[in-house]
């Protein structure tokens, strides 16, 4: 591929067996960028025009998106595309040794409200089989990251050796290289779960959310702010950039049980992303990176952020019943 082409500068920073596919990824991702800045100029990007495999609604911009991403492939050495958006694994090229998953558009639900969107993707080696190159561990991941479309376009990345950051410069449409390595801060007062749901949360996640509620006050003597976005790309990047803790855990409603996000599409590249960043990313009770999904569309809780916060969260889970009993006896703000 000639300099001309390439699409992250600097060049070299990028495996050679990635080089295609990655430069693939951000030529779609600066398009789809240019289309989203246009809002409602580009026509109706928020509209519904249909529903998935697990019956989410797509926005018009989900189904382009993931078409996009698709079609920019042939060459480039993926032999399987999985996307969020598609009941069964595509085949790209037979020869290709790599398997690309894909959630094409997240947080779609913020299209029309001009909040941070973006695009999550994952690249394992190709199995022979279809899905079974996806059905497997975490840590086969070889790359993880993920673009986000908001006030400026990046596109936040690991290959296995730490995380880096390019911003995409509207003057070239090149993706430039900002600063070094990623590491999530150690310290923040931060946490991003969706609190209307605290009813249907199990006694763990509630007696963890009361502690941080109960402020300087409570057992975690300081005060703590909540953030919930509703876009999990916009909710890493700030956790990636100021620390603090996402929860997205399972519940007690229907469909809710095993949790919502996707392995395969959000949970596994994300949790890559905060490892590789020196954060933790768990299901509330085991590393993330470590589980195994039985089905392309399998879904997983998801906690991950500063170690010491996601740690508090396990050990939450790993106290017997009767003693999460009586922590949340004593400490629940919202009990009667």
């Amino acid at each position: 591929m000639t300099q001309e082409n390439n699409l992250i500068a600097p060049a070299g920073l990028v495996p050679a067996q990635l080089e295609a596919p990655m430069q693939a990824l951000c030529r779609v991702a600066s398009e789809l960028a240019l289309t989203i800045a246009r809002g409602p100029l580009g026509g109706a990007l928020g509209a519904e025009v249909g529903s998935n495999t697990d019956g989410d609604n797509q926005k018009a911009l989900d189904v382009m998106a993931d078409e996009a991403f698709a079609a920019a492939l042939p060459g480039t050495g993926v032999r399987w595309y999985a996307s969020e958006e598609r009941d069964t694994v595509e085949p790209i090229d037979p020869d290709g040794q790599l398997a690309l998953a894909i959630d094409p558009l997240d947080g779609s639900s913020n299209i029309d409200v001009n909040v941070s969107i973006g695009t999550i993707f994952s690249i394992r080696p190709a199995q022979d089989g279809a899905e079974e190159s996806f059905l497997r561990s975490g840590r086969e991941q070889i790359a993880a990251g993920y673009f986000v479309y908001g006030p400026m376009t990046a596109l936040v990345v690991t290959f296995g050796d730490g995380v880096l950051t390019f911003v995409r410069d509207p003057k070239d449409g090149l993706f430039h290289q900002s600063g070094g390595k990623l590491t999530i801060p150690e310290q923040s007062s931060e946490f991003a779960i969706n609190a209307s749901n605290y009813r249907h949360w199990s006694k763990p996640v509630r007696a963890y959310i009361d502690d941080c509620l109960q402020g300087d006050e409570g057992p975690r003597a300081k005060n703590f702010n909540m953030r919930w976005v509703a876009s999990l790309v916009a909710e890493t990047h700030r956790i990636l950039s100021r620390g603090g803790i996402f929860l997205y855990p399972s519940d007690g409603r229907p469909g809710y049980e095993h949790g919502r996000l996707r392995m395969v599409y959000e949970c596994a590249p994300i949790a890559m992303l905060v490892e590789q960043a020196g954060g933790r990313a768990t299901t509330g009770r085991d590393p993330l990176l470590d589980q195994s999904p039985d089905q392309l569309h399998a879904r997983a809780p998801l906690v991950f952020g500063t170690p010491d916060k996601v740690d508090r969260v396990t050990a939450y889970h790993d106290l017997p019943e009767q003693e999460v009993s009586a922590l949340f006896g004593t400490r629940g703000l919202f009990r009667a």
